[in-house]
This record gives C-alpha cells, sequence and structure tokens, in this order.
C-alpha cells in the first residue's frame, strides 16, 4: 500500500502564496505521476496540477502562471508552489500518486486526506 501525506495548508490573504507538500510512503515500487486536486463546497473535485516522472506537468487553465509542480524522486515527494493566490482558489487540495508497489503489479491511484486552503482577507 501507499500513503500520501500532505501539509501547507492554511489560511492566507489575496495575492500571498502557499507551498503545499505531498509525501509518499509505504511499499512503492514505482511513482509513475503525482498530482494536485482541489474540492470547493458544493463543487466537483477538479484537476490542479500533475507531473510524471519524465519530469512533464500540466496545470488546470485557471492556475497557469501561478501555481508551480514539481517532484523529488529521491524521496517520494510532490510540491505545489502557489503564487498570486485568489479567494476562487479556497479548496480542500488532495494530493495523489499513480505507483506501482512491485514490478508485476498494475499501477494504481492513491489520495491523501487533503489540506485545507483558505484566501481570505
Amino acid at each position: 500500500q501507499v500513503q500520501l501525506v500532505e501539509s501547507g495548508g492554511g489560511l492566507v490573504q489575496p495575492g500571498g502564496s502557499l507551498r503545499l507538500s505531498c509525501v509518499a510512503s509505504g511499499s512503492i515500487f514505482r511513482i509513475n505521476a503525482m498530482g494536485w486536486y482541489r474540492q470547493a463546497p458544493g463543487k466537483q473535485r477538479e484537476l490542479v496540477a500533475v507531473i510524471i516522472s519524465s519530469g512533464s506537468t500540466n496545470y488546470a487553465d485557471s492556475v497557469k502562471g501561478r501555481f508551480a509542480i514539481s517532484l523529488d524522486g529521491a524521496v517520494n515527494t510532490a510540491s505545489l508552489q502557489m503564487n498570486s493566490l485568489k479567494p476562487e482558489d479556497t479548496a480542500v487540495y488532495y494530493c495523489s500518486a499513480n505507483a506501482k508497489v512491485s514490478a508485476v503489479t498494475s499501477p494504481n491511484n492513491y489520495w491523501g486526506q487533503g489540506t485545507q486552503v483558505t484566501v481570505s482577507s
């Protein structure tokens, strides 16, 4: 099994910055990709950013140019640097990983518990 633990959420004023981190642990053979999703009250969970093991990234249009995702494969940690935050970025942010636990098993998707990000003055 793979466990994901997020950290770094909190309350920030509009225009401010936060950095989220997600550490993957457990029986990890290989991480194929890690990503961040968010869910605001009354809305569906949406993709924020994803990074695959090669380093290729993809972002939601709403965060392009403001957010940056990175992956440190040596310590199985994904980070999300969030700048120029807006009230509409307020949501619970979830870390996700697509990982294999052995060479012969298929990859699965794993989720963290989520961390609250609130952007408000």
